[in-house]
């Protein structure tokens, strides 16, 4: 059911928020819109997606339980994402599970923070409050720290694999003091549930293609 090719990424996107048909197309890079149209049949025949009340793309509670799974992808995932070609696609949105990998969690210590994310094609905030962190898309109201710059760059220093000066010099520009949205960091997200931690550092690249492979 949630097995070929496109599907799960459909259900990434619909795990963000509701969306009609031409968002998830903005959303899919490289999809035929007639194959669209039958993965989303196939998703509603099978009870993962529905319409609501606007005619819009929302997964159903039996749609939601992919989060899970499609987080722990990601977290898998995270470490063959080092650099982006200029053939790669990349939506702003897609940070969303990667932020709430490396910032989960409830930790005392955090500091109050407001950080403001800049890259893509749109801005994303981070709010660290009663030692929890969290996002949403838009600018911050009074931002402590700004981060700009180029995804691949960006991902390397919220992730941690980037010191912020590799960071800056891959296009990187960091206004405030970065060593605070550091300490927002979750140290030991790279551990699957019952799993093995491993390092945050450059392996073999492995690139996400706007038509990602079979």
């Amino acid at each position: 059911m949630v097995g070929d090719r496109w599907t799960l990424l459909i259900v990434r996107e619909l795990l963000s928020r509701p969306c009609r048909y031409r968002e998830l197309q903005d959303g899919l890079p490289g999809i035929a819109t007639n194959l669209l149209a039958e993965r989303l049949r196939g998703l509603e025949d099978g009870g993962v997606v529905t319409r609501d009340d606007e005619s819009r793309y929302v997964l159903t509670g039996r749609g939601k339980g992919l989060a899970a799974p499609v987080s722990e992808l990601v977290r898998w995932g995270a470490l063959l994402m080092n650099e982006k070609a200029d053939s790669d696609a990349f939506c702003t949105r897609w940070l969303e599970f990667p932020l709430d990998l490396w910032f989960s969690g409830a930790d005392p210590s955090r500091p109050p923070l407001e950080v403001e994310i800049r890259t893509g094609d749109e801005t994303i905030t981070l709010e660290s409050r009663d030692g929890q962190v969290h996002h949403r898309v838009g600018q911050a109201v009074s931002p402590d720290v700004v981060i700009s710059g180029p995804p691949d760059a960006i991902i390397g220093l919220l992730a941690g694999r980037d010191e912020p000066q590799t960071a800056i010099e891959r296009g990187a520009h960091i206004l405030g003091d970065f060593h605070l949205v550091e300490r927002l960091r979750t140290p030991n997200w790279l551990v699957p549930p019952g799993g093995v931690a491993r390092k945050p550092t450059r392996e073999k690249t492995v690139r996400n293609e706007a038509a990602p492979p079979e």
